[in-house]
């Protein structure tokens, strides 16, 4: 009897240590994703991350984008439909990820561009021209230089290449790529709604997303 008991007593702490084991294992669980899901938060957009549409769009969309991508080019007039068709709903975020060879050249002259105020219309310029300075998956930046040139937007084009050594787009570019590798972003266009990816690569499954966001959205 005393032997049942001493059994009984063992099998009772051993499950009573097996339990305070499962919770605080659970606990780190919970503790390590809170910490991933704010990693993620905060590495999905920057204070540097260019943005257009309604401030306090309940709608928010994250691009991570390469401007020598063809089909980064495909999808922006289809992001800009889904902006035109609820206007004042959706917020559209621009983020780096020049994968493509040269691009992070072009890019920074997307960030010299920006800081006067011409961020959106040579984009939008070397996205219309892309085919003339992508030749085999590879930007030539010397070519994308001449096309932004040729824009006509009144663009100080010395100053713009001045701007495009500063030390902070290249940390602009260095951050967006190391924020990206964090977000798991391996190719381009990849989108994020609300910080939630697209389950799968597609038009239909960003829209999806979308109206999703919209569905909830305070009316």
């Amino acid at each position: 009897m005393k032997q049942k008991h001493l059994f009984i007593g063992t099998a009772i702490l051993l499950l009573a240590a097996f339990a305070a084991g499962a919770f605080v294992f659970k606990n780190r669980q919970t503790e390590e994703a809170a910490q991933s899901a704010a990693k993620n938060r905060e590495a999905l957009v920057r204070f540097h991350s260019p943005t257009v549409g309604n401030a306090d769009a309940p709608v928010h969309i994250v691009e991570f984008f390469d401007p020598a991508c063809e089909t980064c080019k495909d999808f922006y007039p289809m992001v800009k439909a889904l902006m035109a068709a609820h206007p004042g709903k959706i917020k559209v975020t621009m983020r780096y990820a020049p994968f493509h060879q040269g691009s992070d050249q072009v890019v920074a002259m997307l960030e010299a561009a920006r800081k006067q105020g011409k961020f959106w219309p040579v984009l939008e310029g070397l996205l219309d021209a892309q085919p003339y300075w992508v030749k085999h998956h590879a930007a030539q930046p010397e070519v994308a230089w001449k096309v932004i040139d040729s824009l006509g937007l009144g663009l100080d084009m010395q100053r713009a290449g001045n701007d495009m050594q500063l030390p902070e787009v290249v940390r602009t570019i260095q951050q967006d790529l190391a924020d990206a590798q964090t977000l798991n972003v391996t190719k381009t266009p990849e989108f994020f709604v609300n910080g939630k990816p697209l389950p799968s690569f597609g038009y239909d499954q960003l829209k999806k997303l979308v109206d999703e966001a919209l569905a909830v959205a305070p009316k």
